[in-house]
């Protein structure tokens, strides 16, 4: 049931226009500090993990690994998705607080 809310909301800041999807606008969207929140996929590579990590630990930006490229995808309504930002600060709080929670 909590992974079924953080993976609604996903959808919801997708269809709101608050997310941004691929490497070249996530990276943008980083470096230029409008990022709130990355969502990288679980089976991306680990080279690509330690990439996004780096990114968002210099930037300082909050970063979560989640289940596959798949599920990320399928929550905005496309094929798969690797990594996505979240440029809203209301929903990449509570998106964060219910990642963390489905963990927990």
């Amino acid at each position: 049931m909590k992974q079924e809310r953080w993976f609604s909301l996903l959808g919801l800041a997708f269809r709101a226009g608050k997310v941004v999807s691929g490497e070249e606008a996530v990276l943008a969207a980083v470096r230029n500090k409008k990022a709130r929140l990355v969502l990288v996929a679980g089976d991306a590579s680990a080279r690509s993990l330690k990439q996004w990590r780096n990114k968002c630990e210099h930037y300082e930006v909050p970063a979560r690994v989640v289940a596959d490229r798949y599920e990320l995808g399928r929550a905005m309504g496309k094929a798969h998705r690797v990594v996505i930002a979240v440029n809203d600060e209301g929903f990449a709080g509570k998106l964060t607080a219910l990642l963390d929670q489905y963990r927990g």
